[in-house]
């Protein structure tokens, strides 16, 4: 089986754009979205009405949960857009995205780890900032889901793969649409990319176990950094440009 996964689009309708054409070549027998769809700086409405007519098994991310959930005026700037160009069919997408799916045997598709829509899994954040989960954090975090084949995780935008010893594959495929960002949670750190590429990747099984091939991809992120600073987001325009956080 041959399987695209995407993942944090975050509302960047022109890197979508690529990625699905990208996708279109890439001879797939399925398309994986792992959440945060709409929340960012660019086009979220446009992103919604892209994401609802094009075939793919998707989940909830944080950000769609905190859309649903949180008032509007205790938002932040990133969800606060997409809660501002939600049409009701939007709305209702995003309420029935579960937060785990099995979208092949033996394959789970989820954005932070399977139980927690927050947690970073493949990556451990610390005081002096962020670096790679050694396999034992890894395998605390999944808990009862290392049973699975293939395990698909995003939310951190970095694309890393980590195959368990007598465990599943984990595949983080990188995020389409917002290559950098800092947070404050569990303490200050940046996550960077480095370049602006959108970015996902294909798994395929046809060796007998899973492999990944990572992909990025050229779009004219000036457009889309553009829309950003006319949407007040000096923060969203330099990271689409450089794939790195704002200093």
């Amino acid at each position: 089986m041959r399987i695209a996964v995407i993942s944090d689009v975050h509302g960047n309708v022109f890197a979508l754009e690529h990625v699905l054409r990208g996708v279109a070549e890439d001879g797939v027998d399925l398309v994986v979205n792992l959440g945060d769809h709409l929340s960012g700086g660019v086009a979220p409405g446009a992103t919604a009405d892209l994401l609802l007519v094009t075939p793919m098994r998707s989940v909830r991310g944080n950000h769609e949960r905190q859309v649903l959930e949180t008032e509007p005026s205790a938002m932040g700037a990133s969800d606060r857009l997409a809660h501002d160009q939600l049409a009701e069919a939007h709305r209702a997408w995003l309420t029935a995205l579960p937060l785990t799916d099995e979208v092949a045997p033996g394959v789970l598709a989820f954005h932070g780890t399977p139980t927690d829509d927050l947690q970073y899994l493949l990556e451990t954040v610390e005081p002096d900032g962020i670096r790679p989960a050694t396999p034992d954090e890894v395998r605390a975090r999944l808990a009862g889901s290392l049973g699975y084949d293939l395990l698909l995780a995003g939310h951190t935008h970095l694309q890393r793969a980590v195959r368990l010893e007598d465990g599943p594959f984990v595949v983080n495929p990188g995020s389409v649409g917002y290559p950098a960002y800092d947070d404050d949670q569990p303490c200050p750190h940046q996550v960077e990319s480095g370049t602006p590429h959108a970015r996902y990747a294909v798994v395929d099984d046809a060796t007998g176990r899973w492999e990944v091939d990572f992909r990025a991809v050229e779009y004219p992120w000036a457009d889309a950094a553009a829309l950003a600073r006319a949407n007040g987001r000096p923060d969203v325009e330099h990271a689409l440009l450089t794939g790195t956080v704002l200093r």
